[in-house]
């Protein structure tokens, strides 16, 4: 018997890729979002974060309405990172609704844990921040995030294929 695929509403394309996934559980629902491969050293960083357990507990520290919520910092000030700091990926995927990027300083090569995810389109920040993810699933939960929610466990779901 042939296999029925399920058909989900997404703000992004549904993706085959190879690319590692991760599973994001909030304080609002769950969320999956995609990991780019052509933007390796972020994508490197925040797997390796993710499974250290890095993210488990931290909250959202940052909300901009129609903008982003932003999260990823330990002292959940917004100052706060993970002590190794990697350089900008300026690729061609755009500040999308429900891109995923990377946070930083006025300094292009500073960002450390820090992500945000894209609550509308921000072309304003393309070429300027690194894109490295896509939201595939739980937009909506991405939508009810506010500042003080929290990141209960993130878990890479596929890691990306061997070379």
């Amino acid at each position: 018997m042939a296999k029925k695929k399920k058909k989900k509403k997404s703000t992004a394309a549904q993706s085959n890729s190879g690319n590692p996934r991760v599973k994001i559980e909030t304080t609002k629902g769950t969320i999956t979002v995609e990991l780019f491969s052509d933007v390796p050293l972020s994508t490197k960083n925040f797997v390796d974060l993710v499974s250290s357990g890095f993210y488990d507990g931290l909250t959202f520290h940052r909300y901009v309405a129609d903008f982003v919520i932003q999260g990823g910092d330990p002292t959940g000030t917004g100052g706060g990172g993970s002590g190794k700091t990697i350089p900008l990926e300026i690729t061609a995927h755009k500040h999308l609704k429900g891109a995923l990027g990377m946070a930083r300083t006025m300094d292009p090569n500073s960002a450390t844990s820090q992500f945000y995810i894209c609550l509308a389109d921000a072309p304003n920040l393309d070429g300027q921040y690194t894109v490295f993810g896509q939201v595939l699933e739980g937009m909506e939960n991405v939508l009810e995030l506010r500042q003080g929610d929290k990141m209960t466990k993130v878990t890479v779901l596929k890691s990306a294929s061997a070379n």
